[in-house]
């Protein structure tokens, strides 16, 4: 964008010159036309420099607001899984059986106390001198379901595979994936929609450009998303301005 707008500036300073150029020399008789056709070209010229610059910002409005919705959605999302994996000690691989999940599963409330215990066998060893040994003791105190915790009574789970409305070609969705890392076995997933979609009705130079993102201050790479495939980690490629979170 920057090299487009210094070509644009360029061509209109060149422009002003050249109508200079022809005021001091050009016979008066052609100046009227030349000098018409070359004002029309420099506010052309300056039209097109300033859509450039409108047409930018608005872009980066857009795709700004459209990340914070999309966001709201993957937080959801990482959630449920995070939920998941403190239940059944891993992550969900499809959203089908993440959303039945939601449904049925319970977290159990537990509660922790520690105590202390006679330890018969240090006070045999000992000559039946008293000794003891501290322990944990969890008692179960009973069940909430995930979906009242996580969801309360927002149905929104149901959809939670789905773009927001608005965003993204009609019908459009989230991709999922779960496994383990090879070396270590930690369960891991990740979620994830590409920029192609979020912003597919937006000028296509404007969302190549975004594609390539790589500053901490943007979302870097093609692609919205929380989780990984590659590493043990389940927060969100977004920056902290996008995102409370």
């Amino acid at each position: 964008m920057l090299k487009v707008l210094l070509v644009i500036v360029g061509l209109i300073l060149l422009t002003i010159g050249i109508v200079w150029l022809i005021d001091k020399f050009v016979p008066k008789k052609a100046k009227p036309i030349l000098n018409i056709l070359l004002w029309a070209l420099i506010v052309f010229l300056g039209y097109i420099t300033f859509m450039s610059v409108y047409g930018e910002m608005q872009f980066n409005k857009l795709r700004e607001d459209r990340y914070k919705i999309v966001i709201t959605k993957l937080k959801d999302i990482r959630d449920a899984q995070l939920a998941h994996r403190t239940v059944n000690k891993e992550f969900a691989g499809n959203f089908d059986d993440l959303i039945k999940f939601i449904d049925t599963a319970k977290f159990t409330i537990t509660q922790r106390k520690d105590s202390t215990v006679i330890d018969a066998d240090l006070t045999a060893r000992f000559g039946g001198v008293e000794t003891t040994r501290d322990i944990v003791i969890i008692d179960t105190l009973g069940f909430v379901p995930v979906r009242d915790s996580l969801f309360g009574a927002d149905t929104r789970y149901k959809t939670i595979m789905n773009l927001p409305e608005g965003i993204g070609p009609a019908g459009a969705k989230f991709q999922l994936k779960a496994g383990k890392l090879d070396d270590s076995g930690i369960s891991v997933f990740e979620a994830w929609v590409d920029k192609d979609v979020i912003l597919h009705d937006q000028d296509k130079n404007l969302v190549n450009k975004e594609k390539e993102v790589m500053s901490v201050d943007g979302v870097r790479g093609p692609k919205l998303k929380v989780g990984s495939m590659e590493e043990a980690e389940t927060g969100g490629n977004w920056p902290g301005n996008l995102s409370k979170h």
